[in-house]
């Protein structure tokens, strides 16, 4: 027996033998049964959008919803809808604006503006 193990520990069995089948098949055991045993901790990690990043999702065909941050618009400057328009063709290109609305916090607190446009 102690033979038999030091074999399998130094894989000294030839290619297609019974032992060498045995080993390659105990491998392939631990690889595919182990997951569904063991907790391994690894799992997908969700996707992080950057603090002043413009989201774009697509309403419809050739029209676009952009959430562009209230950090990335300074109050005082060109109009409010210049501004977002310059944000959002920076990413887009050239885009005629529908509309546009500020979202707030409860605290009343505007923390990015939601703007429809299309192409």
């Amino acid at each position: 027996m102690g033979r038999i193990l030091k074999s399998y520990f130094f894989w000294t069995y030839e290619r297609g033998s019974f032992h060498y089948d045995v080993m390659v098949t105990l491998i392939l055991a631990f690889i595919f049964i182990t997951p569904f045993l063991w907790n391994y901790g690894d799992r997908p990690q969700p996707d992080a959008i950057a603090a002043h990043s413009v989201v774009v999702k697509l309403a419809a065909p050739g029209s676009y919803v952009y959430d562009v941050p209230a950090a990335d618009v300074h109050p005082g400057g060109a109009p409010l809808k210049t501004q977002l328009q310059q944000q959002i063709e920076a990413i887009s290109g050239p885009v005629a604006i529908d509309n546009y609305e500020a979202m707030k916090e409860p605290g009343g607190k505007v923390i990015d503006y939601r703007v429809w446009a299309h192409r």
